[in-house]
């Protein structure tokens, strides 16, 4: 045996060759049964080489290795196939024993892994097993499969318990002779060496299985043995105790063999069920989930012997169900088990090199479409947010990055549950461009300078340098970054702020520069004042003094200012001064001009601003309202009020913000759930918030969601509402009728609802009330199945109405209401036998043949019925009497002449009686005529007479057939049919011949099995002539079987019952065999044989696919053979596709 693995060593040395390797290729799987059983047949499961490991075929660069691994531990094996010489990628299988395939069992305890290495070519395969227990020991095996290729290899798994630690010093165990002390005396080794003998003592003790004990014992000794083996669990004792006693399995009567208890397929693959009968012409039903299956292109039906074969084809998801096969009144159940395939990668992840900003874009492709993928990044899975986006449409998956970032770097994983596939992104620094470079400036005193410069990237921000010393901000210097633009403003310009000022962008290795001149020039100032005026124009926003602004858009307000000296502008909004610092709101000031801005205009910026300008000549003040508009909130609270068959009442919440519009209207969509395509249901908004669906599927679930509107766009959508179900109540109940009525009961009766819809009917309440009023009272708690009921309790004498109602799942159906009432009494009704018309007259029927005479009759209370035959009481054991409250049934089983006479009912409320009689004759077959005599012979004719048969059947004969003979031939002609006399002339015989005669009696059942013969003959004698007859030879008629028509090749549709012919010509008559791909086709119902004059015709009922196939005729008698055949082709139909809900 090689040397084991360490454990837990061997996941870290995987991930390390992981790592290196590149995600293979994925094809899509086909299937490899047949490929799989031919690899089996080259290794056996049983033959392993020294070692643990198979014959090298040629495809294993690496194999598993047997191990020993210490339970709760991890262990993982792997194996390394070389498909440089492959045309396909290879099927790897890991089995456990002979039969147990691991890919069903993948899971938390046993996981698998693939990789692939592009540049050796080889494929790493690894299957681990977390946290091993005992029951994971034992041989394993693992098979490789590629087309005609296959390699097999076998290990083992060995599991031990873990070692308890035993005490780390010994001398522990040792004690000193005497009482001095650790000094005193001797060591003393005995209290070890009476340990020891103890120990080995205890190791032979017989291991005793108590379970076997315990199973032989009477219940009175369970507990004296479980407290003798140390077991404190009593009641966990019994139960596996109960679950231990097996039960012989009751011998059927219909079945040989039943189905496997269960069956297990890949999905699109076949499989077949098998069960044997005792009895070969007993028909059998096959159920799926308890509903009967009809035999069609995807389930065949197979009947050979006492053999029934069920052929499930192309099996999907839907097939994962429970089948059971009927025979009369015993069933045999099975399950069957459909399993996906594993999800691999058919298309692997490239490498992705983008620039910082850029939209990044990892696609694959797998194999199944709808498979759930999983993307992640150092070991941390991705999910959508404002940055990731993964989106999936049918088998290709895609992970969207939108504005990459350095941080992006790094690699990107997309596992499935059958392989994974790995991406590098590298993003690079974007270079910085110079849209606007900053430009020299000469400025005068106390004017104002700006800097100004723009770059390609909004987001770089940068420090202004002023000869080489940093800028700092202050009162008179600000610095600003709006987008991609910025600036240096320098206000009231002095000497000096002369100078060489430079902008250099962070991270780049750029800067621009520009030269501030200074210009002195001495003005004399007469000061002049004038009082400032605010000219404030908000005419075009329709309200005096309103400012309207949708939100996110960018508000400048210019406002004129005049005034001498310059007057001195101060923005407030309530008692909040607006600094005129760089920001998204702020103010900019001129001369004359003051500019109040909003970039980008939120919700909290609505409100009272004011405009104030002063300087020593006086003070202006100028009000204005700001208003931000936007798009509204979300409704709230979707919900589903009411569903009907195809229609839905959905209510909603209007959302608590209008964004400062009034709301127009909604927007509705729907969806089914477990989609994601949504569907428009308005295109003009509606007004109200509850909204009526319509044109749904009754019995899918949908879900809603909403969207406001108002002038300015149209709001996000609302939160899906809860899953809902378009079904309706059935109709109404049918025909509400009573059917009979006591002192304080009614039984009534009812049709079930003309529409019921996919809800079905779960049951019936029936209610009643009294004339008059509407307190209607239910007779029953529980909806009961049938369609009748009895009443009961009810009040005497009162006059009531009843209704019922039909219950499902979308509650109560319409009522049935009675238009009548109905009085609450015993009805005193006379005897009457309602004698049926056919019985009026005399009954006559066959001997062997069954009667069942039903004869209603009426009256209350309950009349008492009784039988007479002939004034005689009915006796007769093998005529059978049933009696109910409305009828007598007389029935026969097989009716003797015996049984013919006149039998008398009589239905009798104590003095009131009512009497019918009813005729029955029995007729059977008559006896043959009497003393047939021919009486008289002239030329060509002889006369016949006879006396009537004994036995005449218990009817009137109606008539006679007379057959003649000649005594050469021997062969019987008939003369006359339906002849009424007894007597009659035989006409046209042949001169020369002798004739005999024989006389059939017929009667209404038919002619008489028996035959009387004529005591004489009659000869028809020659005149005058004599004729020398020459010697007779007889022609030899014998011939071997030839066919003088063959078969025809032919097509037919699957479902239509069709026929195959031939002829053949034979003496003596041939032997015909039947045959099927040269297997002899037997006692099938399915098959019809007919040989009319050596016409022959196969007729095939009902034909599936499975009956296509060679079909021979063979003829055979004792001078040879001959044979003939064609081909059957059964095509199916192709079946119509299913509506827009199947396509979705």
């Amino acid at each position: 045996m090689p040397e084991a693995k360490k454990p837990e060593a061997e996941p870290e040395e995987i991930a390390a060759k992981t790592d290196k390797a590149a995600a293979a290729p994925a094809d899509k799987a086909d299937g490899v049964t047949d490929e799989g059983s031919e690899c089996r047949d080259e290794l056996p499961d049983d033959e392993t080489v020294p070692g643990g490991q198979s014959e090298l075929t040629g495809l294993f660069v690496e194999r598993p290795e047997s191990t020993t691994v210490i339970k709760g531990k991890n262990v993982t094996f792997v194996a390394k196939v070389d498909s440089s010489d492959l045309l396909r990628k290879p099927n790897m299988k890991w089995l456990k024993g002979k039969w147990l395939d691991l890919g069903s069992k993948a899971g938390k305890h046993v996981q698998f892994k693939e990789a692939y290495d592009r540049n050796s070519k080889v494929y790493t395969y690894e299957m681990s097993i977390i946290k091993v227990v005992e029951g994971d020991a034992g041989g394993y095996r693992c098979e490789v499969t590629s087309k005609d290729k296959c390699d097999s290899c076998t290990f083992e798994v060995t599991v031990e318990a873990v070692q308890e630690e035993q005490p780390a010093n010994i001398l522990d165990a040792f004690k000193r002779s005497g009482d001095a002390g650790e000094d005193a005396g001797d060591l003393d080794f005995s209290a070890l060496l009476k340990k020891r003998e103890k120990k080995a003592r205890d190791e032979p003790k017989e291991d005793v299985d108590v379970w076997e004990i315990l199973k032989d014992a009477k219940p009175c000794d369970y507990e004296k043995i479980a407290f003798d083996y140390g077991i404190t669990d009593l009641r966990g004792l019994l139960k596996r105790l109960k679950k231990m006693k097996k039960v012989e399995p009751k011998k059927s009567d219909a079945f040989l063999k039943k189905l496997e208890q269960c069956y297990s397929v890949d999905k699109g693959k076949r499989t077949q069920m098998h069960v044997e009968l005792h009895d070969p012409n007993v028909q059998v039903k096959w159920l799926k989930n308890g509903v009967e299956i009809k035999p069609s292109a995807k389930y065949v039906f197979e009947c050979v012997g006492n053999k029934r074969t069920l052929t499930i084809n192309k099996c999907n998801l839907s097939d994962d169900a429970a089948y059971e096969c009927v025979v009369g009144e015993e069933k045999s159940f099975t399950e069957v088990f459909v399993k996906e395939p594993p999800v691999t990668i058919t298309k692997l992840l490239d490498d992705v090199h983008v620039v910082v900003g850029e939209k990044v874009e990892f696609e694959c492709e797998v194999s199944e479409e709808g498979a759930n993928v999983k993307w992640m990044k150092d070991g941390v899975e991705l999910t959508k947010d404002g940055k990731i986006r993964i989106k999936k449409d049918g088998k290709k998956h895609t992970l969207v990055i939108n504005e990459a970032t350095i941080e992006d770097i790094g690699m990107y994983y997309v596992y499935t549950n059958g392989g994974e596939s790995k991406g590098e992104l590298e993003v690079e620094a974007k270079e910085l461009e110079v849209l606007q470079s900053i430009a020299d400036l000469s400025v005068k005193a106390c004017e104002q300078a700006m800097f100004k410069c723009e770059v390609s990237d909004e987001k770089v921000v940068g420090k202004w340098f002023k000869d080489g010393v940093e800028v700092k901000p202050g009162n008179r210097i600000k610095m600003s970054h709006i987008g991609r633009i910025h600036k240096l403003t320098i206000d009231d310009v002095k000497p000096q702020d002369e100078g060489n000022y430079t902008f250099v962008p962070e991270g780049y290795a750029l800067s621009l520069s520009a030269k501030l001149n200074f210009i002195e020039i001495k003005i004399e100032y007469v000061p002049r004042q004038d009082p400032p005026k605010i000219h404030l124009d908000t005419s075009s926003t329709g309200s005096k003094n309103t400012i309207v602004v949708v939100a996110g858009n960018k508000l400048r307000l210019d406002v004129e200012i005049t005034g001498e000296p310059v007057p001195t502008v101060c923005w407030m909004k309530g008692d909040t001064v607006i600094s005129e610092a760089e920001g998204r709101v702020r103010v900019e000031t001129r001369t004359t001009l003051s500019s109040f801005v909003i970039e980008g205009a939120e919700r909290p910026d609505e409100g009272q601003y004011s405009i104030i300008v002063t300087n020593p000549a006086g003070e202006d003040r100028a009000e204005l309202t700001v208003k931000i508009v936007d798009v509204p909130n979300p409704p709230e609270n979707v919900r589903c009020m009411g569903v009907g068959e195809d229609t839905a009442t959905i209510t909603w919440d209007p959302p608590k913000f209008d964004g400062g519009a009034p709301i127009k209207g909604y927007l509705m969509e729907r969806k089914k759930q477990g989609s994601s395509r949504w569907t428009k249901l308005n295109f003009e908004v509606f007004e109200s918030t509850t909204y009526e669906a319509k044109k749904m599927i009754e019995g899918v679930f949908y879900e809603m969601r909403v969207f406001a509107v108002n002038g300015i766009g149209i709001s996000q959508p609302s939160g899906n509402s809860k899953p809902f179900m378009p079904i309706a109540p059935t109709s109404e109940p049918t025909r509400l009728t009573v059917e009979d009525v006591t002192d304080s009961t009614c039984a009534l009766k009812w049709r079930p609802p003309e529409r019921v819809g996919a809800g079905g009917v779960d049951g019936y309440i029936i209610e009643w009330c009294k004339e008059g009023e509407d307190n209607w009272v239910a007779a029953n708690k529980e909806p009961v199945d049938k369609n009748t009921y009895r009443v009961k309790g009810l009040p005497t004498g009162e006059k009531l109405l009843f209704r019922v109602v039909a219950m499902n799942i979308a509650g109560r159906s319409p009522p049935c209401t009675m238009k009548q009432s109905v009085t609450i009494r015993e009805i005193m009704e006379y005897p009457k036998i309602r004698l049926p018309r056919q019985l009026r007259t005399k009954f006559i029927r066959k001997v062997g043949e069954k009667i069942n005479l039903v004869i209603p009759f009426q009256g209350k209370p309950r009349p008492v019925v009784n039988w007479l035959k002939d004034g005689e009481p009915l006796e007769n054991k093998s005529v059978g009497i049933r009696t109910s409250d409305f009828d007598t049934i007389l029935f026969i089983r097989s009716a003797e002449r015996d049984h013919s006479g006149t039998y008398t009912l009589s239905v009798q409320i104590d003095n009131m009686q009512d009497k019918a009689d009813i005729h029955i004759q029995i007729v059977d077959k008559p006896g043959p005529p009497i003393n047939v005599m021919v009486t008289d012979v002239w030329g060509f004719n002889a006369a016949l007479e006879w006396k009537p048969p004994k036995d005449t059947g218990n009817t009137d004969i109606t008539g006679y057939t007379i057959q003649k003979a000649d005594k050469k031939t021997q062969g019987w002609f008939t003369v006359y049919e339906h002849n009424r006399r007894p007597s009659c002339t035989a006409s046209d015989l042949v001169m020369g011949n002798e004739y005999s005669f024989r006389v059939f009696s017929e009667n209404i059942c038919g002619l008489s099995d028996e035959v009387a013969f004529s005591k004489n003959t009659a000869i028809i004698g020659k005149t005058d002539l004599e004729y020398n007859k020459p010697a007779f030879k007889e022609r030899d008629m014998s011939s071997s079987p030839k066919f003088t028509a063959p078969l025809v090749d032919r097509v037919v549709v699957a479902g239509y019952s069709t026929a195959i012919s031939c002829a053949v010509r034979a003496y003596p008559k041939a032997k015909i065999v039947w045959m099927k791909n040269k297997m002899i086709i037997g006692e099938d119902p399915k098959f019809l044989m007919q040989n009319n004059q050596g016409v022959l015709t196969l007729n095939i009922r009902k034909p599936s696919q499975f009956d296509g196939g060679k079909y021979s005729c063979k003829a055979i008698n004792d001078l040879g053979e001959d044979e003939v055949e064609c081909r059957l082709e059964v095509r199916v139909l192709k079946e119509k596709k299913e509506g827009d809900e199947e396509k979705k």
